[in-house]
């Protein structure tokens, strides 16, 4: 079965002309979003996730359509692929039922993590850079809750457990455990 999906950015905006291509292009069923595509949860692209099943092939208009960025769009094609679903993208001419499709897939998902490794090594590289001119020290720690020696008392007591204690304060357990050893000494 072919599902087509369309999405535009706003109530206001046509789908006129993506159902049109997408009829000519021989869709059995439509899923429309009128929404953003900053975010991948919008309504009828989840319904439409749900809805296909082994075989299917979805079609849109463009990748833009679809997803706003290669993260989202390789995630996205990744679960319609985990469903043996292909998927196909006229403009881009991205057919994931054949060979070139799937390598252009490919080329994006190569040159999407190319470009996260490359953020993530500036970002080193700047944080290296502000460290050595003394301008970055890091998350500056929040204060302790005013309760804190009173519930670390108890818990070292053994009156209330750890969760129990990590519940009061409000903290995860990394932060509970390093907050204990930093701040409380035990006293046997």
């Amino acid at each position: 079965m072919n599902i087509g999906y369309i999405r535009v950015s706003t109530e206001e905006q046509n789908t006129a002309r993506q159902e049109v291509l997408l009829r000519d292009l021989g869709v059995d069923e439509l899923f429309i979003d009128k929404a953003s595509g900053k975010n991948v949860n919008r309504q009828e692209l989840n319904r439409m996730l749900e809805y296909v099943r082994k075989g299917d092939t979805v079609i849109v208009e463009s990748i833009s359509r679809f997803a706003r960025n290669t993260r989202d769009l390789l995630e996205l094609v990744e679960r319609l692929t985990a469903k043996d679903v292909e998927f196909v993208s006229k403009k881009e001419a991205i057919d994931t039922t054949t060979p070139t499709g799937k390598f252009m897939l490919t080329v994006f998902a190569a040159v999407a993590e190319l470009e996260r490794e490359h953020i993530l090594q500036r970002q080193h590289e700047g944080i290296a850079i502000a460290k050595e001119q003394g301008k970055y020290t890091g998350r500056k720690p929040q204060p302790l809750p005013e309760q804190f020696d009173t519930v670390i008392s108890c818990w070292q007591c053994g009156e209330i457990t750890a969760a129990q204690a990590m519940r009061k304060l409000g903290m995860k357990p990394n932060t509970f455990y390093r907050r204990v050893a930093s701040n409380v000494r035990c006293t046997g």
